[in-house]
């Protein structure tokens, strides 16, 4: 079947699929995988210590596929500037730059004069307007089912992401709550042309950065077994829960500050769960859709299920005309 939407047209690739940035996850292995099996693989940019790495992380993506592929900046959540690591990105002329987090007007300047294709993920209307009038060619809406940072107001990908397509002119991806070709069939009849996953490319192969405890995690657990953290700081995000988040949540229910909580919520707290597989000295993101992962699979097998899985539901829709 033809899956060919303005999505794959405008990032030429063969499926609407897209993988999430992934802090401290997304690097060349990942990433050349998903591009490999007709995606849009990504690398991390802001999780790299340096531009020299991200330039080859770059390069390594290059030799494992020659299909293209997206870097990812989170612009707001790194407390460092990202002008130089952009840079990296403009030189090695990446094809596509997704932004997460903070005012993406500053890169949108940067990238002037590039043929770099520009999406940016929104977690509200508005900021999907506002993306579109600065000049964004796609916008990735995630609704509040999804892991990592989500919008403030609580707005589930049912419902948000048919405001955004009614919204906005340029093409929508619906990112919150998928995993299959069930999620891939649901976001395409709400309007969307494509859909973004984080949590279920964590539980793959490729993904060989987060410890084999993060996956079992994934795999075992339910839809309920995740919390927001991060609300009292105005940027609520979607972690595993443990015994880690529990304080966390108990911090912010004494309304402590940031100077209070920042060693909780620090990229190294985060790497001790998925790098070393510290439970309980850490905290993982993850999305509700956890609850559907049951295994480990290749991202190639992944994909091919997927795509399985949709054309069957397409089929039946098609002979229920």
């Amino acid at each position: 079947m033809n899956w060919e939407t303005r999505i794959t047209q405008l990032l030429n690739i063969k499926y609407p699929i897209i993988q999430g940035g992934l802090a401290y996850l997304a690097y060349s292995d990942l990433a050349a995988a998903v591009s490999n099996a007709g995606g849009l693989g990504q690398i991390t940019a802001m999780s790299l210590e340096t531009p020299e790495q991200l330039r080859e992380e770059i390069r390594t993506v290059r030799e494992k596929t020659n299909k293209p592929f997206g870097v990812n900046y989170a612009i707001g959540q790194h407390g460092r500037p990202f002008e130089e690591m952009l840079q990296v990105a403009i030189d090695e002329d990446v094809p596509a730059i997704t932004m997460t987090g903070g005012n993406p007007a500053p890169i949108f300047e940067q990238l002037k004069g590039t043929t770099i294709k520009k999406l940016v993920l929104v977690a509200a209307r508005r900021q999907a307007e506002k993306a579109e009038e600065l000049g964004a060619d796609a916008v990735m809406v995630v609704g509040q089912e999804g892991g990592g940072h989500l919008g403030k107001h609580d707005i589930g990908t049912m419902v948000l992401v048919p405001q955004v397509v009614d919204a906005v002119s340029i093409p929508v991806v619906a990112s919150g709550g998928i995993a299959d070709g069930k999620g891939f069939m649901a976001a395409l009849s709400l309007g969307a042309e494509g859909i973004e996953m984080g949590t279920r490319f964590i539980a793959t192969q490729e993904c060989i950065h987060a410890s084999n405890i993060y996956k079992k995690r994934l795999v075992e657990s339910s839809e309920n077994d995740t919390i927001v953290i991060k609300r009292s700081l105005g940027a609520p995000a979607r972690a595993i829960s443990n015994n880690w988040t529990s304080k966390i949540i108990e911090l912010e229910e004494q309304e402590a500050t940031y100077e209070s909580l920042k060693d909780y919520i620090s990229g190294y707290a985060n790497k001790r769960y998925i790098y070393d597989g510290e439970e309980n000295e850490g905290f993982a993101w993850a999305g509700q859709v956890m609850g559907r992962i049951k295994d480990v699979p290749s991202v190639d097998e992944l994909f091919t299920r997927i795509i399985k899985e949709a054309e069957l539901i397409r089929t039946k829709w098609s002979e229920n005309e």
